[in-house]
């Protein structure tokens, strides 16, 4: 049953989805050593901003890991939060949650379905201080994921996703989705070692598709300022929706030729982007 094709119709709106996994794009690497790290630095510590970071689907926290240990080598208090992927009204309120206890200004960071995430999760959430977006979602009030992905074509995602049939939450059948293995590294990170890869397509979280269907209650960056990373050998989240969504959200942009993984393709850039929007931050 896990094997059986989708729909076009219906797997292009899952594809969606799972751009929003695992990636995170960047500005452009980094050329200067690190700044020394700040001794003991804590979320709302006086003088820093906390970064907290939000993965996509078909991934945990631990995806953020290259950017966090240079994030924390530079002094930045750094919270990777656990997105919990069972759909866009879901996942927003369980981040806000989050959110409310940080004290101090937040850099909130979304990858993949990530952004679309912490689009929603900010609005509620007033000591969020700017927005970061890496190979991300950036939807509008009202907006379905799946009807924005499928506005500009090209993404290899539709052809690469296996549903798998699960108990939902009412007890009726819902539907996971993940990246099948065999496509992985193609489709979502081919510049990225296959040993890596093969590693994170054998851990990769189940996405809802739920996550597609959900409608956008809220977009923060209305009034938040925002920085994006736009990937542009992205095979997930193409490119021209990535521009089409920074110039509406008049976002401070940067072009990485990267893959939709860029936290482990181009980790300096991601860092780079991040620790940018971070020094226009008031403490």
């Amino acid at each position: 049953m896990t094997g059986r094709p989708l729909s076009r119709r219906r797997t292009l709106n899952y594809a969606a989805g799972a751009a929003t996994a695992l990636t995170a794009a960047a500005a452009t690497p980094a050329t200067a050593a690190p700044a020394p790290a700040e001794s003991g630095a804590r979320p709302g510590q006086r003088g820093t901003a906390t970064v907290v970071l939000v993965h996509g689907a078909f991934a945990d926290a631990s995806s953020w890991t290259p950017v966090t240990e240079r994030l924390q080598h530079s002094g930045h208090p750094v919270i990777a939060v656990a997105n919990p992927l069972r759909g866009l009204t879901h996942d927003a309120a369980q981040v806000a949650a989050r959110l409310a206890a940080v004290p101090g200004p937040v850099v909130l960071v979304g990858h993949s379905y990530g952004g679309a995430v912490i689009t929603q999760a900010a609005a509620t959430a007033p000591n969020v201080k700017a927005l970061v977006y890496v190979a991300a979602f950036i939807p509008d009030n009202g907006e379905i994921l799946g009807e924005l992905a499928a506005r500009f074509p090209g993404s290899q995602l539709d052809a690469a996703l296996s549903p798998v049939p699960v108990p939902g939450p009412d007890g009726t059948t819902a539907v996971d989705l993940y990246i099948r293995p065999d496509r992985y590294h193609e489709v979502f990170a081919q510049d990225v070692p296959r040993s890596t890869t093969r590693v994170l397509a054998s851990g990769q979280r189940p996405l809802s598709a739920s996550a597609f269907t959900d409608r956008v209650s809220a977009a923060a960056w209305h009034t938040v300022p925002s920085w994006t990373l736009v990937t542009t050998r992205d095979r997930g989240i193409v490119p021209e929706l990535q521009h089409f969504q920074a110039a509406r959200a008049r976002s401070r942009t940067v072009e990485v030729p990267t893959s939709h993984l860029p936290m482990h393709a181009r980790p300096d850039a991601v860092t780079a982007l991040i620790r940018s929007a971070a020094r226009t931050v008031t403490p």
